[in-house]
């Protein structure tokens, strides 16, 4: 029936502001950023994560959905202390790494609030 998510909006408070992190910090390409709606200041923003089939849109437009209410976005890596070393020094601030039973893991928000886990699976 369904193929795949194909879009996840997250709600921002400033597009450029987050267009800027997400493309800065995470690494992400810009594919679409072009005037959306009547007002002339909304725009579409839509964005690929490197190596993530599921692509991210960054919105103003949904009135339930307030800047820095996504949480528990997981972003599943096969190498962790890599994927961390090149976060950080692109100047994202992530949490220390820990260890759970489910794998390793650290979290990072971004300037909204929206948080994400960085995630490396435990061997199976």
């Amino acid at each position: 029936m369904f193929k795949r998510i194909a879009l996840i909006s997250i709600p921002v408070s400033d597009q450029q502001v987050a267009r800027s992190f997400y493309s800065e910090k995470l690494g992400c390409q810009v594919l679409q950023d072009m005037p959306f709606g009547a007002d002339g200041h909304t725009r579409w923003i839509r964005l690929a994560l490197p190596g993530v089939e599921t692509q991210i849109v960054l919105v103003t437009w949904f009135p339930h959905m307030q800047p820095g209410c996504v949480q528990g976005l997981v972003l599943v890596t096969d190498d962790i202390a890599s994927a961390y070393a090149e976060l950080k020094q692109r100047g994202l601030a992530l949490s220390e790494l820990r260890t759970q039973p489910y794998g390793q893991e650290a979290t990072f928000s971004d300037p909204d609030g929206n948080g994400w886990v960085l995630q490396q699976p435990a061997a199976a």
